[in-house]
């Protein structure tokens, strides 16, 4: 699974629009929306600050386990 089917996954399971977690997190709702669309990549900042977030591992956000 790769981190935009991860993030898109968290973010509705979560009943997250991209806006409010953009709100929650910080992070702008553009930079949501094409990483959500595999169209680029976060930095590792974000990639912590959504792991830490969504209280899971960077290794789960980015697809490499399962857990």
């Amino acid at each position: 699974m790769t981190f935009a089917i991860r993030l898109k996954e968290l973010r509705e399971n979560n009943l997250f629009s991209q806006k409010r977690l953009a709100e929650e997190t910080g992070i702008s709702s553009s930079a949501i929306a094409r990483w959500e669309l595999n169209q680029a990549q976060p930095n590792i900042s974000a990639i912590i600050t959504l792991a830490n977030f969504f209280g899971v591992t960077v290794d789960y956000l980015l697809g490499i386990s399962e857990y």
